[in-house]
């Protein structure tokens, strides 16, 4: 067992080491799902197999001191030199191999239902939803919100609520799955989304949108001009960057891409059935719906909705809309 262990645990950590490096396209899911059934399987074997073997192991010794105590006694010897609890301590001791694999299955499996099912944490690799979400922000996401959904293979086993307009959602990029996006839900099915001269409208209705003070970028030493907006009940800040022009460039062919009317002044498209449509709250400097199209359901992984920690600005933590 300890050579097949130690080939496990090295398959596992050249996965990791793979992964890390760039030399394959890695799916975290998947490696805590197997984490979590293989040390699952080693926390059945011990508790039920590898651990009573070593309590009868160590109940024999206990058996074999008495007897030997007894014939001791008999010759009038008092002391036995061997120490029994000892001998029965380093039988007990649960061996390496099943240290690191058994040992782990609770924290593994606590995490591994945590992330799944519940809170999935996230950091903010882009500039793409400032000013609502910053580069570092380290975010929470909820993950049963919008239905509860079997890991690896993300099928919904309960309903939820569907997400609305305004929501800050986390999905997996249509163009390349394996890849977590995180936008604001601005169609939803069956809306007429247009996005012309930079205004947002929603099935014929301009989105209220008023002025504030320019939104200065450190990271870019810019201003921009930054507008508070309202979709449904829900105020968020947007930066529009005149530099920017109002055509989209860079179109992709996606699937529902006939859906979608591109002119110089910008896109309008109808969501179809079971999608979503998305744009950063940095609308001039985010890839998103207007340029590889609608997220289907099946993509969805969870409404974001808290700042958990930025270790280069810890007065972000909190909630945000």
């Amino acid at each position: 067992m300890q050579a097949f262990t130690a080939a496990v645990l090295g398959a596992f950590g050249l996965y990791a080491g793979s992964w890390y490096l760039g030399l394959i396209e890695g799916n975290f899911a998947l490696l805590l799902f197997l984490a979590t059934v293989v040390t699952g399987l080693y926390w059945l074997a011990e508790r039920f197999y590898f651990l009573p073997q070593r309590q009868k192991a160590a109940a024999e010794v206990q058996a074999q001191a008495v007897q030997r105590k007894a014939e001791l006694q008999k010759l009038g010897i008092a002391h036995d030199e061997v120490d029994v609890a000892a001998v029965q301590s380093k039988l007990l001791a649960q061996p390496w191999w099943l240290d690191w694999t058994a040992g782990l299955f609770p924290v593994i499996i606590a995490v591994f239902f945590l992330r799944s099912f519940l809170f999935e944490p996230f950091k903010i690799p882009s500039g793409s939803m400032i000013p609502t979400l910053l580069v570092g922000d380290l975010i929470l996401v909820n993950k049963f919100v919008y239905g509860i959904r079997l890991p690896v293979i993300n099928a919904k086993i309960t309903s939820g609520t569907p997400p609305q307009r305004g929501d800050v959602m986390v999905f997996r990029y249509p163009p390349k799955p394996s890849m977590d996006y995180i936008k604001r839900v601005v169609g939803v099915p069956g809306d007429t989304v247009a996005y012309i001269n930079k205004r947002l409208t929603i099935n014929g209705v301009p989105v209220v949108t008023q002025p504030m003070p320019e939104y200065f970028d450190e990271s870019m030493m810019r201003y921009f001009k930054q507008y508070e907006e309202t979709i449904g009940d829900k105020k968020h800040r947007l930066l529009n960057d005149d530099r920017q022009p109002a055509f989209v460039a860079g179109i992709e062919d996606f699937p529902g891409r006939e859906a979608c009317a591109y002119t110089i002044e910008g896109v309008t498209c109808k969501v179809p059935e079971g999608h979503y449509f998305m744009m950063g709250d940095n609308r001039d400097n985010s890839l998103d719906s207007r340029y590889w199209g609608f997220v289907p359901d099946a993509n969805i992984v969870g409404k974001a909705f808290f700042v958990w920690m930025n270790f280069g600005n810890p007065k972000r933590i909190g909630s945000f809309d």
